[in-house]
């Protein structure tokens, strides 16, 4: 299945590398907010997971509503949530699959070491039985106040 091209702005995806880097060598995770298929915000939750926080990611209730209200505020939507795997690949596991809704964007970053390495989204199928992968273009400030667009 071809799905439509995820953009999140530069600062966005900064603000993801960022935060799974400073996790490492705990998953990090946040919540992806903008319009559409645009992402403009990337804003960090805390990782409230029972048991071992490197190979796992939980966003309390209580978060949720909070991001939620908060994009309200932006008069922008939840598009989905980022979390990185340490040491590992970006590519859902099975926990990431048992644990997805079919309604949001996944980003997952790599992160090893120091450095945030490959970065990629995911859509979970309406049928919950796997993700498609979604391609993303890194949208870049030209300082003129324009957008163009970076292709990862």
């Amino acid at each position: 299945m071809v799905l439509p091209t995820l953009v999140i702005r530069r600062g966005a995806d900064d603000e993801i590398r960022r935060h799974s880097k400073e996790a490492y060598p705990n998953e990090s995770c946040g919540a992806l907010i903008g319009r559409g298929l645009v992402v403009t915000d990337a804003i960090p939750l805390a990782n409230t997971a029972d048991g071992d926080l490197r190979t796992r990611f939980r966003v309390r209730p209580v978060d949720y509503r909070e991001i939620e209200r908060r994009a309200c505020e932006m008069n922008a939507e939840l598009l989905g949530f980022y979390h990185s795997h340490p040491d590992g690949v970006a590519r859902p596991s099975q926990y990431d699959l048992d644990h997805a809704w079919p309604t949001f964007a996944y980003v997952i970053v790599a992160v090893g070491g120091t450095e945030a390495t490959a970065l990629r989204a995911w859509r979970l199928r309406e049928d919950r039985a796997a993700f498609d992968e979604q391609a993303i273009e890194v949208g870049l400030d030209d300082g003129l106040g324009r957008e163009t667009v970076e292709r990862r």
